[in-house]
């Protein structure tokens, strides 16, 4: 018995890690993975649907529910008794502009009455498509959100600057935008909500998350006006305005508990204003959350539209003047892995034993036993064989086992490790759904997608294990016309690195991958069946974010890099270059400037908002958290926290100086988080403004010397 319970562990133990080699991902377009496993057969038809009734939900549910049970004990929580993805407290109610243009910061002051002629703008990356900030300018006013007060403050003629206004905002204030005379604050908060489970005697309570787009009318700047409160289930996403449209998206976990389902809803302060439609794909999804976008016409003609779609988690989004594409990674449940390991074993494993076994096996399938008794038989089979053999015989039979079982396992990796993009048409508050598909490889950040003459530009990171090689990586470009087909890639760029930052610029991408140096691929995309690499430049250091100076000129942000002790890769200060891609075969770095030693930070390494460039003012500002040369005290380094100002030209980067909000008592207290740290910069005129949440702080573009500042609303207190 001992001998038999070694032998079957050896290939239940082989098959059940070829059963985890990555965990992934989401629906397929056609019923089979490529795999030979139907996913049809696992409940899904791939297509899109709409569900009728709050019933129909509730049937496409416990199907769900029933078709993963007495798989695992690690089923997904989404499809275990209850519904409820993630966290234990969720919701629960009743019932192609290709760019931004090459200086997207400046604006012209039309729009604000008696403001500047000149002001700059939320750096974005799509032309017409604004994206929210916690602080926005018009170019005589700054609205900003300090702590839970939205602050607005007259800010030109700079030696007039005072605040106007301070307005206390229930929730978490998020983001807001401004457009003319409206404002819109988005806020999450949770509350408790009230049901009563199906046929229950009593009602229960629960926590629920909640989104809310608050609408101002801001005409008299000292006392903006609450005109329309609408409130959506679920947590804020993201956000765009296009014209007099905004786009808001929330995420909501699907709650199922005693055939009580929480279903989106939409509301204008207590009042239930609509039940968006939900659309969904019947996939066998490891997660299940509803992706509501409302759009709402903040004019003031109080029109809100919305709808809702069921998907897997998502983790990007992009949207262009016409399109949003939300994308996740490809998950698939339990079950799909469990049907894996048996096709491993049978179409994998059994032809590679001999002809009296697999004769023998193949008989045992044909009566059709149940899964424990067909395995329980097949088993003592396996006994017997090995029984049969000597050691050599054993061994080599294991090892072409395990080879070929290596082989399905990349392919299997490579089919698995995909990103699945959703296509919704968007005009005018209108919200239609267009297309699916799927990519290669997981996507960065927002930059990673593009839209260029209707089809839509993706690049991607590939990375699986598998026990033969361990980690294997690599990088992808891919092109998909407008029924997100796909119809042209560039792929194995790269190999053994990651894509650290990208940027699509008319018909060329901008790509950095980084292991030990920084390779600046540029890209061609001018024939989109046939992207190729045009040129790359290796340097030490990676940039994280990519911004235009000019169509031949890129500006990068991001790490300089050493080599340690050891002979590894250390990380050292922040990082700004310019490349010169005039010469697209030969990319060149016309000049970097570093700053400050290991542990030095940028906001702007992680948000593009706070990113601040004027190429008609060759101003470039970012935010800046520098470690001081070599020097800590009591363990503590020291630190310095502000911006750092520059004048950028076409010959490089020249200091013109750094601004900070700090006072002199607070670094210890405030290493890491400090009030004072600069996170937004903008310019009205030739006035510079630095927000922190303590302050304002206005400087001469020209020399940099104090104007004024303003003190804002910052409860003070140490962390």
């Amino acid at each position: 018995m001992k001998g038999r319970v070694v032998l079957v562990g050896i290939l239940l133990g082989m098959l059940l890690l070829s059963g985890c080699v990555q965990e992934t991902d989401v629906g397929e377009k056609t019923p089979s993975d490529g795999s030979g496993i139907d996913l049809s057969e696992l409940g899904a038809s791939q297509e899109l649907k709409k569900f009728s009734s709050a019933d129909e939900i509730r049937e496409f549910l416990k199907a769900r529910i029933e078709a993963s049970q007495g798989f695992h004990v690690g089923a997904p929580r989404a499809l275990m008794g209850e519904m409820m993805v993630g966290m234990e407290e969720m919701a629960v109610t009743e019932s192609g502009m290709p760019v931004p243009a090459p200086t997207p910061a400046t604006k012209a002051g039309a729009e604000a009455g008696e403001g500047a002629a000149e002001y700059s703008t939320t750096n974005i990356q799509v032309e017409g498509v604004d994206e929210a900030d916690f602080v926005k300018n018009d170019g005589k006013y700054i609205y900003t959100l300090v702590e839970d007060n939205l602050v607005i403050v007259r800010a030109y003629p700079p030696e007039e600057a005072e605040i106007l206004s301070k307005r206390e905002i229930d929730g978490n204030p998020r983001e807001i935008f401004v457009r003319g005379d409206r404002l819109v604050v988005f806020t999450e908060d949770t509350h408790d909500v009230l049901f009563y489970p199906e046929y229950g005697f009593k009602p229960e309570t629960r926590r629920a998350p909640r989104t809310s787009a608050l609408i101002y009318n801001i005409s008299l700047r000292e006392n903006p006006r609450l005109v329309a409160n609408y409130s959506l289930n679920g947590e804020y996403f993201q956000s765009r305005m296009i014209g007099d449209w905004v786009y808001l998206i929330v995420k909501d976990h699907v709650y199922y508990h005693n055939d009580f389902i929480d279903l989106p809803l939409i509301r204008e302060g207590s009042v239930k204003v609509m039940r968006p439609e939900i659309y969904y794909f019947d996939n066998p999804e490891e997660n299940y959350v509803f992706h509501t976008i409302a759009a709402i016409n903040i004019t003031g003609e109080d029109e809100i539209t919305a709808k809702s779609f069921m998907m897997g988690y998502s983790n990007n989004l992009y949207v262009s003047k016409k399109n949003i594409y939300i994308t996740y990674p490809k998950n698939l449940p339990y079950r799909y892995y469990q049907e894996e390991r048996r096709e491993i074993f049978h179409k994998i494993v059994t032809p590679l034993l001999p002809e009296d076994t697999r004769d023998a096996i193949e008989a045992i399938r044909a009566k059709d036993l149940g899964t424990a008794e067909e395995w329980e038989t097949i088993s003592s089979i396996l006994e017997e064989m090995y029984n049969q053999m000597d050691e050599n015989e054993k061994e080599a039979l294991i090892e072409r086992i395990e080879d070929a079982v290596r082989e399905y396992e990349e392919r299997k990796a490579l089919e698995r490790d995909k990103t699945i993009i959703h296509k919704i048409r968007i005009e005018d508050g209108d919200i239609e759904y267009e297309a699916r598909g799927e990519v290669p490889g997981r996507l960065l950040n927002q930059f990673s997608l593009d839209e260029y003459e209707e089809n839509l530009r993706v690049a991607t990171t590939t990375r699986f294990w598998t026990r033969r090689d361990g980690s294997t990586e690599y990088n992808n470009v891919y092109v998909l016309d407008p029924t997100l087909t796909t119809i042209g890639s560039l792929e194995e760029i790269a190999p053994g690195e990651r894509i650290y930052s990208t940027r699509f610029i008319s018909e060329r991408l901008y790509m950095v991958t980084f292991k030990r140096t920084d390779p600046f691929f540029v890209i061609d995309l001018s024939e989109p069946e046939r992207p190729e690499v045009l040129g790359k430049l290796k340097i030490p250091g990676f940039s994280d974010y990519l911004h235009p100076y000019d169509e031949d000129h890129i500006i990068g942000i991001g790490k300089e890099t050493g080599t340690n002790e050891w002979g590894g890769v250390s990380i050292k200060g922040v990082k700004l270059a310019l490349f010169n891609v005039s010469n697209v075969e030969e990319p060149e770095e016309i000049d970097r400037y570093e700053i400050g030693e290991s542990g030095t930070d940028s906001e702007a390494l992680r948000d593009h908002k706070a990113f601040l460039f004027s190429r008609e003012k060759n101003l470039l500002v970012i935010p800046i958290r520098e470690v001081m040369n070599g020097y800590r005290e009591r363990g503590i380094e020291k630190v310095w926290q502000g911006a750092y100002v520059f004048n950028v030209t076409l010959t490089g980067f020249k200091l013109k100086g750094r601004v900070t909000h700090e006072n002199e008592y607070e670094e210890e207290y405030y290493h890491r988080h400090s009030p004072a740290a600069v996170r937004r910069a903008l310019y009205i005129d030739n006035t510079l403004y630095t927000i922190s949440s303590r302050k304002i702080l206005m400087n001469k573009l020209v020399d940099l010397s104090k104007v004024g500042e303003i003190t804002l609303p910052y409860k003070e207190r140490l962390y």
